[in-house]
């Protein structure tokens, strides 16, 4: 399955886990508006750092490698242009999230 599918997909199972759940959430299409540098750090310190948001199978592998290889201080910039490398869906409960589809955690939210 290409990624591009594969990420609609899980972004599609996420939002049916939570409706199905009658759990409220908030969707935001990060290629219409893109994560705020706020949130993309609340996000970052809550799954463990950069490396974990990124999706090593994204389109863009020259992107991805500049990323992964430029000055640590510059690589935040990067990837607010260019958020299509970043694994998805983005869940965020308070101060805690989840990237990519992982409903083993999200039930420990419930």
């Amino acid at each position: 399955m290409c990624d591009l599918v594969k990420r609609w997909y899980d972004t599609k199972k996420a939002q049916r886990y939570f409706k199905e759940r009658g759990v409220k959430f908030q969707f935001i299409d990060l290629k219409e508006k893109g994560m705020s540098r706020g949130e993309f750090v609340s996000v970052k310190q809550a799954v463990g750092g950069l490396e974990a948001m990124l999706n090593e199978n994204c389109k863009d592998k020259d992107v991805l490698a500049l990323i992964k290889y430029i000055a640590e201080e510059d690589k935040e910039g990067k990837v607010l242009e260019n958020q299509q490398v970043l694994l998805t869906p983005i869940v965020r409960n308070g101060k805690m999230a989840t990237v990519g589809y992982k409903p083993e955690v999200w039930k420990g939210w419930e």
